[in-house]
């Protein structure tokens, strides 16, 4: 099937099978820290031991060798041999320390742990708590307004909406958006914490926040957003705003690490399967569906990341070979320029924030897209494009914002100070590639934003969830 177009519905029975319903014991299976190993990497000692063994293997060797002379006391000569020993080892760890794997679990095991636990007093979270004056569509139904839309001065009812580029009206419904950003941040830091753990109070918790909001006929959310991004006076809803459920791609990734806890019943993630499914197929048959899919500019890659991490979770082989075709065949050759830049997002007023929002979602397809066969990392053109390129390209942004300036580039009129934050491209581009300064700058930056234009705009916060050990 042709890339962004549409497709009659399947059947969920076509996409997966339900989970085993004989749970096992998980504690001792999480008793291990998570770690991330770059390909060609090896997992080393830790650094006293290997010190240890390598000062008593050279004190032993001395202990064998004529003193260079003989005035020179058994003692001294140790004693300056001890100090030779200890110069090299620093030589050799200073040198060796990027072969060292990155443990994503011991970085995050604090702030995940207290993010986990704030979740666990979470109370229940639904859209139809909140109702939109302005929206066409009933209780069930998410609704928000387009970003960049103001109210127009010039007539009485403030109709139609006035479009003002990168800058969003504070007046704007939000109140589902903020289910979506409540909803993620417990549920991801819910499964983090369960398979740093395996503690099932974190696995319980997370299946009751998703039952309500997903599964309960009085609460549940409709699987479509036909009425977001609406623009009061012009649209009820339009295809930009499915962009807004970007914040739901951590919900099964933390569901997949929690599928055998007891709280996961089969009947619970068959119908949380059912409910992606569900929404799987609304965006790829609806007209809003189909113009996001065939989008220019980063809300296509936002879109098809989207159906990407929900086709895997549901198990939809085909979906998942049209999102590594759009990859190939769109992002790279469409939308990336020779140099590893996206044209379309350095002409926004916000460019640099839309640069690392693109980047982002790309690495992110490359992290759940890329098979041994089929690796997305390594794919390029023959003129060089590829992920590889545009990682080379954005790096020394990232590293230096400063420079972003210095090269003539616009400084973005909205968030400037909040970015870069710790940026999941970094991490996944740090292990794929083994480029250890990647891995360096994303240690180096916030795990958790305060800026709340930033924050809305990481889809991942938890990247633990994204790491295969």
């Amino acid at each position: 099937m042709e890339c962004g177009g549409k497709q009659s519905a399947t059947p969920l029975s076509n996409h997966f099978q339900p989970a085993n319903a004989n749970p096992t014991s998980n504690q001792q299976q999480h008793s291990k820290s998570v770690t991330a190993t770059a390909p060609g990497r090896k997992r080393v000692l830790p650094a006293f031991s290997r010190f240890a063994e390598f000062h008593h293997s050279i004190i032993s060797l001395f202990y064998g060798l004529p003193r260079p002379n003989p005035l020179v006391s058994p003692h001294i000569f140790m004693k300056t041999v001890s100090v030779l020993v200890l110069s090299a080892w620093l030589i050799f760890t200073t040198t060796a320390i990027a072969g060292t794997p990155l443990n994503v679990a011991s970085v995050d095991r604090d702030r995940i742990l207290a993010a986990a636990d704030k979740a666990l007093t979470q109370p229940p979270i639904t859209i139809t708590k909140f109702r939109a004056k302005l929206s066409n569509g009933g209780p069930h139904d998410f609704y928000s307004n387009g970003d960049y839309w103001w109210p127009n001065t010039n007539t009485p009812d403030g109709l139609p909406y006035v479009q003002r580029d990168g800058q969003s009206d504070p007046n704007n419904f939000t109140k589902h958006r903020d289910c979506f950003r409540q909803l993620h941040d417990a549920v991801a830091a819910l499964g983090a914490a369960y398979k740093i753990t395996g503690d099932d109070r974190y696995a319980t918790k997370a299946a009751d926040l998703l039952r309500v909001f997903f599964l309960d006929p009085a609460t549940r959310m409709n699987p479509n957003l036909e009425y977001a991004q609406a623009v009061p006076g012009v649209s009820p809803g339009r295809s930009f705003g499915i962009i807004d459920s970007l914040r739901l791609i951590e919900i099964p990734p933390a569901v997949e690490v929690m599928e055998k806890s007891p709280a996961f019943s089969p009947d619970i993630l068959f119908a949380l399967k059912q409910w992606f499914s569900d929404y799987i197929q609304w965006m790829r048959i609806s007209k809003n569906g189909d113009e996001e899919a065939n989008a220019s500019n980063n809300h296509a890659v936002a879109y098809w990341l989207q159906i990407a991490v929900f086709a895997q979770f549901t198990g939809s082989a085909r979906d998942l070979a049209d999102c590594r075709k759009h990859f190939k065949t769109v992002f790279v050759a469409k939308q990336m320029a020779a140099d590893g830049s996206f044209p379309r997002e350095l002409g926004r007023t916000k460019p640099y924030g839309y640069s690392i929002f693109q980047l982002d979602n790309m690495a992110t397809l490359c992290q759940v897209l890329s098979t041994p066969d089929d690796n997305l990392w390594q794919f390029q053109l023959p003129d060089g494009r590829g992920m590889r390129k545009a990682m080379e390209f954005m790096y020394p942004y990232l590293a230096d914002k400063g420079k972003w300036l210095a090269d003539g580039r616009h400084q973005d009129i909205q968030a400037w100070n909040g970015w870069p934050a710790r940026q999941p491209s970094l991490l996944f581009a740090g292990l794929a590639y083994d480029e250890q300064k990647y891995l360096d700058l994303w240690l180096k930056l916030s795990a958790d934003p305060t800026n709340s234009e930033v924050r809305r705009n990481i889809a991942i916060m938890e990247p633990i969830l994204w790491i295969k050990p």
